[in-house]
């Protein structure tokens, strides 16, 4: 049980260290009784290019200790579930390209929203990087033609379809549809990007040994 445990601590070791360098950094936040929405990302701003890298990091919350609640860490709590459980699903099911999954969505989520958002806002959290993640899981699946990982894009668009599809629509509200949209569009891009690298369908052996009898018979073709 324990072998397992660590097995599975080990796989899923990057989206478990993110999610706690989230809070890490919201604890600091509070600690410090600062808020460092400074580190928010403007796009079309080239002083805010280099906040790519830093605007993830930062959530929307009460940064007072006397008034913390459950509302001062709900956009933190909405990003590191789906950060853990998709990050997870790609650590286990696409292991030898995981970590590049994540880096790349980190970076081009946060690069495509630069380009395509409102100058007029100062966009934080980290859900594009949850988009990404989502998307890439979803597209992957089809594009490999996997019955395997099909099944699991389907797992991904019941549980999370009809809430992504809202999210990137333009709202009167404070969330970034921009941001949740850049995600969407990284994914899909790393999912083109990784077509043929990680996990390989299965072959049974009767699919192997009609390809070898083709072979064959393209050998003996080419003899004669």
């Amino acid at each position: 049980m324990k072998k397992k445990l660590s097995n599975i601590i080990n796989l899923c070791f990057i989206p478990i260290l993110f999610v706690l360098l989230l809070w890490i950094v919201k604890g600091m936040e509070i600690t410090m009784e600062n808020n460092f929405s400074h580190l928010g990302l403007i796009s079309k701003n080239r002083d805010s290019l280099i906040n790519i890298l830093t605007f993830p990091l930062v959530h929307a919350g009460e940064v007072i200790p006397s008034f913390m609640s459950y509302k001062d860490f709900e956009h933190l709590i909405n990003n590191s579930l789906p950060l853990i459980l998709l990050g997870s699903i790609i650590s286990t099911v696409y292991r030898n390209i995981s970590n590049q999954v994540f880096l790349l969505s980190y970076l081009f989520s946060g690069g495509i929203l630069w380009i395509i958002g409102d100058p007029n806002e100062n966009v934080i959290g980290a859900s594009g990087i949850v988009y990404a993640l989502a998307s890439f899981i979803v597209f992957s699946g089809f594009i490999r033609k996997d019955p395997r990982l099909s099944i699991l894009s389907f797992l991904i668009i019941f549980i999370y379809g009809n809430s992504i599809f809202w999210a990137m629509m333009p709202m009167p509200n404070d969330v970034s549809w921009e941001g949740h949209l850049s995600g969407f569009i990284a994914g899909l891009i790393l999912s083109i990007i990784f077509k043929n690298k990680g996990p390989r369908q299965k072959k049974y052996l009767w699919e192997i040994e009609e390809e070898l009898e083709d072979e064959k018979i393209k050998n003996l073709d080419f003899e004669s």
